[in-house]
């Protein structure tokens, strides 16, 4: 198994660059790969903010990926709760660090967006700073 970058992720969805797009889809086609949690969370963004994929396309993309036989993902199951929490209005990056932090007695923020999107997702333990 060998680890990958965001650029092979992002390079392996987005045909942008078709050398690199090409040995992207030959790593993680034909290798076991192993993606970080963190790699997940900068390909999220990268596909939101410079490639404009909606959230039902980033959710769609990511469930797609989770499935393939050759990449296994960190914390896959949290990575999975997270891309509910997203596809429900949360914002990805918050929702790992929240899903990361649920063994803490509760999380503080002076995001008021975060703690109403976690309470309504049933996380009362994040409260205001």
């Amino acid at each position: 198994m060998i680890a990958i970058d965001t650029n092979l992720v992002i390079r392996y969805f987005v045909d942008d660059h078709p050398a690199q797009t090409a040995r992207s889809r030959e790593i993680i086609d034909g290798t076991s790969v192993f993606v970080s949690i963190t790699v997940i969370m900068e390909a999220e963004w990268v596909l939101r903010s410079i490639y404009r994929f909606g959230r039902r396309d980033i959710v769609g993309t990511f469930w797609a990926f989770a499935g393939m036989p050759s990449v296994t993902i960190e914390d896959s199951a949290i990575v999975a709760e997270a891309l509910d929490l997203f596809a429900q209005g949360m914002d990805f990056a918050d929702a790992l660090h929240l899903l990361k932090a649920r063994h803490c007695e509760r999380s503080v923020t002076f995001d008021r967006k975060l703690i109403k999107a976690a309470q309504a997702a049933g996380h009362p333990t994040v409260q205001e700073a």
